[in-house]
């Protein structure tokens, strides 16, 4: 009997997965799943994957910024101006900036778009493609699609950067997005850092329990989506995606994301953490913990302590995505700069030349924003 390979099991569950994504999506209307998100949503293949593709227009903008660069790019960043408060100067000038910015940014025709490998996450992981498999689902998509931009989000200039140049190649053009931070554990063990340890005493202390996938209950969703509500909708942003308890479930029973909870003496969940595995990399897209809880119990802690210590144990690439930056820095995270390829060469002249320009503001003032002020 010949071997399977790895490749073909992981190219299998892919296609499951895509397919079970579709499926929740036909069978419940998007805002039913994720509150805030109006988005069709289908499969595309490209090469040997089959893929989930998002397929948005003028009708369903604004939506969440899974599926809608004008509101990441705009209403986001000015979200993020939060984080410049000790500079409240630059803070002011950034938030006139961007308002200015939006007739720009709408000019680009970037939210009336086809978005292949979208996972609905806010880190979508890579998948394996060449520049000839680029080449290919890009001419599907023009064909199927002709009036609507190509976008790929979450490509990073550090454990991606083969990826970046083939969609350079293929006429791509790259924007930058955000800076997220990485903990790669593929070839060698990333240094314990002092944070780290400390948070991993905290983690085996015995007041909660690390209850893993297996253990969750179909009891426990109602519990998880208002837990990640307490952190990424109130204490962040509503702009954040607005993951309901079905849509939490379904995810869980296609095997697209892993859970991990911290259950307390009652038997209640004080903390949930969800990551999305592709190959030898992992995100955690769905965080969240009861954010009454005295911060001293450091319910946030832990919760990346388990999936430092799962980057360990399965030698994977930890995508941690934005967002507390000296926390993640502490614990060994490196900075990357993340990118959203986007096909645009059809479009209009006027689209075209809009993207330029928000093309080189993102390089010439984005970029360094992002750098120095360690976001």
């Amino acid at each position: 009997m010949a071997a399977i390979s790895t490749t073909m099991i992981s190219t299998r569950a892919t296609a499951f997965q895509a397919e079970e994504l579709v499926r929740a999506f036909k069978a419940h209307p998007a805002s039913e799943l994720i509150g805030n998100l109006d988005t069709i949503v289908m499969m595309v293949r490209a090469g040997s994957q089959l893929l989930p593709l998002t397929i948005n227009d003028w009708r369903r903008s604004p939506t969440c910024y899974l599926c809608c660069p004008s509101v990441a790019y705009i209403d986001y960043a000015r979200e993020e101006l939060r984080n410049l408060a000790e500079s409240p100067a630059t803070m002011q000038i950034l938030n006139g900036f961007l308002r200015l910015a939006m007739p720009l940014m709408q000019a680009t025709g970037f939210d009336h778009q086809v978005q292949p490998n979208n996972w609905l996450m806010a880190t979508n992981i890579g998948c394996a493609l060449g520049c000839l498999e680029i080449q290919q689902v890009t001419q599907e998509l023009l064909t199927s699609h002709p009036g609507k931009a190509i976008v790929w989000r979450s490509l990073n200039d550090v454990s991606d950067l083969p990826t970046i140049a083939d969609f350079r190649a293929c006429g791509y053009g790259l924007y930058p997005a955000r800076q997220v931070y990485l903990f790669d554990c593929r070839k060698e063990q990333v240094r314990v850092h002092r944070d780290e340890r400390r948070d991993m005493a905290l983690l085996i202390q015995s007041d909660l329990t690390v209850v893993e996938h297996q253990d969750i209950a179909p009891a426990d969703f109602q519990r998880i989506e208002l837990l990640y509500a307490k952190l990424y909708l109130q204490k962040y942003t509503s702009l954040n995606p607005q993951y309901s308890a079905l849509w939490l479930q379904q995810m869980y029973e296609a095997g697209i994301l892993q859970f991990y909870g911290l259950r307390n003496r009652d038997g209640q969940l004080d903390g949930i953490i969800g990551f999305f595995d592709r190959g030898d990399v992992m995100s955690a897209p769905v965080v969240g913990y009861d954010t009454t809880i005295d911060v001293k119990a450091g319910l946030y802690r832990r919760l990346m302590a388990i999936g430092l210590q799962r980057a360990r144990e399965h030698r994977l690439l930890y995508n941690m995505s934005a967002g507390a930056a000296s926390f993640k820095r502490n614990r060994g995270g490196v900075p990357a700069i993340e990118y959203s390829a986007i096909y645009n060469r059809h479009l209009s002249w006027k689209s075209r030349g809009a993207a330029a320009i928000v093309r080189t503001i993102l390089q010439k003032v984005g970029i360094p924003i992002m750098r120095n002020y360690r976001l």
